[in-house]
């Protein structure tokens, strides 16, 4: 095995579905430190498939040379084995950091919770650091995530995109309430 090959490296997926955002606030999942985290789909046509499979490859063959460990899991999933709203017909990358990631909107101004985006199920371009695991949590190639840029809308995943002004009528300063 060659150690001067890199077992890390970043990975832009562009365009992608997100999926169950933690992007603002870590969650702890079953009594773990918390984590910010996110799921992005790809459709399983996306070349961005392949550009991840062959980094995985690349990855575990740096770790491990040309005998991969028995059992390897990787930060890649098969969608058709989830029973998640959108997850047919997809790939997801599942990923997750202990720092908050950087969240962008198209124009790369920082976003915040008050904006409502991005939301389950809106696309985005996201990047993420691929990374070999090797320790007494077992043998992984694992994403840490790194940032989120909002690219459009799209079908909202379970409850949906928050209320804005715009879905109220404008009932004006004069009129006396409804009871």
């Amino acid at each position: 095995m060659n150690n001067n090959i890199s077992t890390s490296s970043n990975l832009i997926l562009k365009n992608v579905r997100l999926s169950f955002p933690q992007l603002f606030q870590p969650k702890s999942v079953m009594g773990s430190e918390p984590k910010y985290s996110a799921a992005f789909l790809l459709e399983k046509s996306d070349p961005q498939v392949a550009a991840t499979r062959k980094a995985i490859a690349a990855m575990t063959t740096a770790k491990w040379g040309k005998v991969i460990p028995r059992g390897l899991k990787v930060c890649l999933h098969d969608g058709s084995e989830k029973e998640f709203d959108g997850y047919e017909d997809s790939f997801y990358i599942s990923a997750n950091s202990a720092k908050r990631p950087l969240v962008l909107d198209r124009d790369r101004r920082p976003l915040s919770t008050d904006g409502g985006i991005p939301y389950a199920g809106c696309f985005v371009n996201g990047l993420v650091r691929l990374w070999a695991q090797d320790n007494q949590f077992g043998k992984r190639v694992n994403a840490e995530l790194l940032g989120v840029q909002f690219v459009r809308d799209g079908e909202p995943f379970g409850g949906g995109k928050p209320a804005t002004p715009e879905d109220f009528e404008d009932l004006g300063a004069d009129e006396e309430p409804i009871l």
